[in-house]
């Protein structure tokens, strides 16, 4: 992966800033492997043919229309117990081959590669992002011409589509093959076409976090606090007193505003955001039968995606991890600081604390899954 997920997908953040979030699309071209090994056409002939992947994290769409699951799914038991929803390979590479578009739904949560990259770019954009694949048969179209509402991302990794991309100057068309990403604004009207081969590509979805939404968030608690008291009987006779006790109630409303702190309001946003994520553990099993070995020497790993913000609680701390928080004891702070600067260490490197306790914070927080030992 390169240093930035950015990088990938738009050439660099400056970029992103620039002309990406221009309310445009704009156009980048990366190394071809990086994007391919994303996601390659044997990777989806494996989840397709070789996995017990279900509905909903597969869908077909032909012509403009989604297929009903019934087409493609079959049911089963595991332990006696009934399985619904399996995709059935036959029916689906039918489909397939009948001109149906297959859709890997939630790419985030199950296929590594995605995962990571995901949990990159949430961190470097601070917003929620998701992830789907689309893989379209030779001169097909799944969906007709649509808009999103949430940021796209487009990598392509296999074969070519022809893109038509809807803007306020008219229609333009833009071709991508592997090794080009696009990003679409929230709302730009779009559709695609596979070329003369099969098409594979993967969209990054950005939920985007809003100015409103935060107002909102921070309004909240004393929006509750107004009374739920029903409005007094004979405003409509006299909607002069309603609009009197009501210009009274916003007064102090607006009072208990003035008086919000609004860094307060911003470190819940960041404790929101870096305690909600989905846990991403790889190699979490191989580190769990390696940390009772963990000596001064072992070479530990910030995990990749991971956060490590560190929030200041009178004599203790909270460390945010990014699926939840941790309490910590305020002296660990310069230890913890020094994890945050560096991408590689050992448990000796931390010099301000003494050998048994380096040991302790480190084996903790490879449980926890913010450092991963290096093999």
């Amino acid at each position: 992966m390169p240093a930035s997920a950015l990088d990938l997908l738009s050439g660099d953040a400056q970029t992103f800033v620039t002309k990406v979030w221009a309310s445009r699309a704009h156009l980048h071209r990366a190394d071809p492997e990086r994007l391919v090994a994303l996601l390659s056409l044997d990777d989806v002939d494996a989840l397709l043919t070789s996995s017990a992947i279900r509905t909903p994290s597969v869908r077909l769409a032909q012509d403009g229309a989604v297929l009903p699951e019934s087409s493609y799914t079959r049911g089963a038991t595991l332990a006696g117990r009934p399985l619904t929803g399996l995709v059935d390979p036959r029916k689906v590479l039918a489909l397939f081959e009948g001109g149906a578009t297959v859709v890997l739904q939630g790419l985030h949560r199950y296929w590594e590669p995605i995962t990571r990259l995901v949990a990159e770019l949430e961190l470097e954009l601070g917003h929620p992002c998701q992830a789907n694949a689309y893989l379209t048969p030779p001169g097909a179209q799944g969906f007709a011409v649509h808009s999103d509402s949430h940021d796209v991302f487009v990598l392509q990794t296999a074969g070519s589509k022809q893109w038509e991309v809807h803007g306020p100057d008219g229609v333009e068309d833009a071709l991508l093959e592997p090794g080009a990403s696009m990003y679409l604004p929230t709302g730009t009207p779009h559709a695609a076409r596979a070329q003369e081969t099969v098409s594979l590509h993967v969209t990054l979805g950005i939920n985007q976090l809003t100015w409103r939404g935060l107002v909102q968030r921070s309004l909240a608690s004393l929006v509750a606090a107004v009374p739920d008291e029903h409005l007094p009987a004979g405003y409509l006779e006299d909607p002069a007193a309603l609009a009197d006790e009501l210009d009274r109630r916003l007064e102090a409303l607006a009072a208990e505003v003035r008086g919000l702190d609004a860094s307060a309001a911003v470190e819940a946003e960041v404790r929101r955001f870096l305690t909600t994520r989905s846990p991403r553990l790889p190699g979490g099993l191989r580190d769990v039968l390696a940390v009772g070995d963990l000596a001064d020497d072992t070479r530990l790993r910030r995990r990749p995606g991971h956060p490590c913000v560190v929030l200041p609680r009178g004599d203790r701390v909270e460390v945010l991890l990014g699926d939840r928080s941790i309490d910590m004891p305020a002296w660990l702070r310069p230890a913890l600081d020094e994890l945050r600067a560096r991408r590689e260490l050992t448990p000796g490197d931390l010099l301000d604390l003494d050998p048994q306790s380096r040991l302790v914070l480190c084996r903790r927080l490879v449980r926890e899954g913010l450092l991963e030992v290096v093999s």
